[in-house]
């Protein structure tokens, strides 16, 4: 080999965590009224090729398998830091999984120009590296944005970025609109 040492293969992505942020609603105004809540949602489903077969979200904290997991709803994004976690153990997985797509929706339907502070960010936990983090207006006039999808092309799980703009309130609204990320 004349000395010299391949270049070390990257850590396989094995353990990846989303987290999403926002700032809630200033109160106030006149006579002290409330604004309207902004409820953000972060999702991961699992598809075995163009087929939707698992999901973690505020409404399926957890993946059949346990291997996708939503650490709990915010519905108002109090709080610093992430107010909605969703982790995917890829070691856990199922086999016939190709694909899992990052989702963040706006359930009360703002527009993401219209949220304060919103971010998200998606970290292998394995070495602690930050793989992407957006601040949501990028996504600016939509109520969704598909942020990502992890994918094994060569065996090994990668992570892609998208950052398509979507509408979708909810998580079932964004999935006719993934078809073209799952190929």
């Amino acid at each position: 080999m004349n000395g010299v040492v391949p270049p070390a293969r990257p850590v396989p992505l094995a353990h990846v965590t989303l987290g999403l942020g926002w700032d809630p609603v200033r109160r106030g105004g006149l006579f002290g009224r409330r604004g309207t809540e902004i409820d953000l949602n972060a999702a991961a489903l699992a598809f075995t090729g163009e087929q939707l077969i698992d999901v973690a979200f505020h409404e399926q904290l957890s993946s059949r398998d346990g291997a996708m997991r939503h650490l709990g709803d915010s519905v108002t994004g109090d709080g610093d830091g992430d107010n909605e976690v969703v982790v995917v153990d890829l070691t856990r997985i199922a086999a016939e999984v190709t694909t899992v797509v990052f989702v963040v929706t706006c359930y009360t339907g703002q527009q993401f120009e219209q949220i304060e502070n919103g971010f998200c960010h998606v970290t292998d936990n394995v070495t602690g590296a930050e793989l992407v983090r957006v601040d949501l207006s990028i996504a600016r006039s939509h109520t969704g944005v598909v942020l990502g999808k992890l994918h094994r092309p060569h065996h090994d799980w990668e992570f892609t970025w998208i950052g398509e703009p979507i509408w979708a309130q909810h998580v079932v609204d964004a999935v006719p609109q993934l078809t073209g990320h799952l190929r």
